[in-house]
């Protein structure tokens, strides 16, 4: 057990190492949903009201979007350098491997995205409530993301096909995207959220069970 966890840690440590040394990969999805969340205050004017509105909802399908762009990173260099065949072929099993990697993406990517989400949301004066709301529901479902991700990302690596990735993840994000703005309308009016981050959590918890082995199969099925 001591050595899984061993190896779980190097591959971990690896991946955050690789990622902060290509800054521009890290840098160009968080320059993207910065962008666009500064540009919608610049069309709806001094409509103050919509706007707050309409604001946890941006930050929400910004930060899906945005997630879109930078999938690719998990696996791209490890195809690219022959590291994944290494990976199915050594003697631990894959699942640890690929778990190691979805959470090294979830860290350098999803925790300064929902950072910037609540400094956004505190800029554009939402209220403390939908605050909270948007850091839970992002806490909760950015793993979702970085997961099922994964299992696509798996499904189509060294294709190249940025369109045909997002075509085929798009619908899977559909139910965590629902269910956060459903908690995030409901706390702005101060309706109880238990019920929709019940749901987000059973996801995350469904999503961590069975997405590395799913995206385990899809990588074996690829390298096949």
């Amino acid at each position: 057990m001591r050595e899984y966890l061993n190896i779980f840690f190097v591959i971990l440590r690896r991946d955050l190492i690789l990622a902060f040394r290509n800054k521009a990969e890290l840098i160009n999805p968080l320059m993207f949903f910065v962008i666009v969340i500064v540009l919608f205050p610049l069309a709806f004017g001094s409509d103050s009201a919509l706007l707050k509105q309409l604001t946890s909802g941006i930050i929400w399908v910004t930060a899906l979007l945005a997630t879109c762009l930078s999938l690719e990173t998990i696996f791209r260099s490890d195809f690219e350098d022959g590291s994944i065949e290494q990976f199915s072929l050594s003697r631990y099993p894959l699942t640890l491997l690929v778990s190691a990697k979805i959470l090294a993406h979830w860290m350098t990517f999803s925790i300064p995205l929902i950072v910037i989400a609540l400094f956004t949301g505190i800029v554009l004066s939402l209220s403390s409530q939908t605050i909270s709301a948007l850091f839970i529901t992002l806490l909760l479902g950015t793993p979702v993301l970085s997961l099922i991700g994964a299992i696509t990302v798996a499904l189509t690596i060294g294709l190249r096909g940025g369109m045909l990735l997002s075509l085929l993840i798009l619908p899977l994000y559909m139910p965590i995207l629902i269910f956060s703005m459903l908690a995030i309308q409901n706390a702005a009016v101060g309706q109880s959220i238990t019920a929709e981050l019940y749901f987000l959590a059973g996801i995350l918890v469904l999503a961590i069970t069975l997405a590395p082995i799913a995206t385990a199969a899809a990588l074996r099925i690829r390298l096949s």
